[in-house]
């Protein structure tokens, strides 16, 4: 089934579904009595429920034994720098009207703006380098060792969900988030860990 050649552009046809429908919304005025917060906040959630699924992947494969769902990664990747560079944009125009100096300032001062820019910053590295070229150009080790970068964009994505959401005593959606990269990052952890474990002990076995 996840061979089939419908299966891809099924699966980007979902991951826009979101996408449009706040188009839509925006274009028709019904995201509610505060549209622009509305839209940036929402569009960071699909930010992280992105990243989240992006990171479920590789625990799918090994769970199922479906190493076709590898073939998924590198769209939903490329799907969670969409939506953050949305984020991002929807940001600096509708609160900061496309004045980019105030934008940088509000970088500089306030923390919570300042980790999720970073979060953007690696996303974009990531992003960027996500094409077979880039592979065969940095080589699979270096080009391994920049994607667990995502790693990184996962601890910084919290965080600026925590700082946002602080001030207003509404953490509940943060620990779901959080709780959900944590399990996904610690089985990861394990994962490697058990592989090189196993590595070792056949490396350890006298030779016959």
């Amino acid at each position: 089934m996840w061979r089939h050649p419908a299966t891809k552009p099924l699966l980007a046809a979902l991951l826009a579904v979101p996408f449009i429908w706040l188009l839509l919304a925006a274009v028709n005025d019904a995201l509610g009595p505060n549209p622009a917060e509305a839209l940036i906040r929402q569009t960071g959630d699909w930010s992280l429920r992105a990243l989240c699924l992006a990171l479920a992947v590789t625990p799918l494969r090994v769970i199922t034994g479906q190493a076709a769902l590898m073939r998924f990664r590198r769209m939903i990747g490329v799907n969670v720098f969409v939506y953050a560079l949305t984020h991002l944009l929807c940001y600096a125009w509708l609160d900061m009207g496309w004045d980019w100096s105030d934008v940088a300032g509000d970088i500089a001062k306030r923390p919570f703006i300042l980790v999720g820019f970073l979060a953007l910053v690696l996303l974009a590295s990531l992003a960027a380098t996500s094409f077979n070229r880039a592979v065969r150009w940095l080589g699979p080790k270096r080009w391994q060792a920049l994607h667990r970068m995502v790693y990184a964009v996962a601890a910084l994505g919290v965080l600026h969900f925590y700082w946002m959401r602080e001030g207003k005593n509404n953490q509940t959606e943060v620990w779901v988030y959080g709780g959900i990269l944590a399990s996904l990052l610690a089985w990861r952890g394990w994962y490697w860990w058990r592989n090189s474990h196993n590595a070792s002990a056949l490396k350890s076995q006298p030779s016959r």
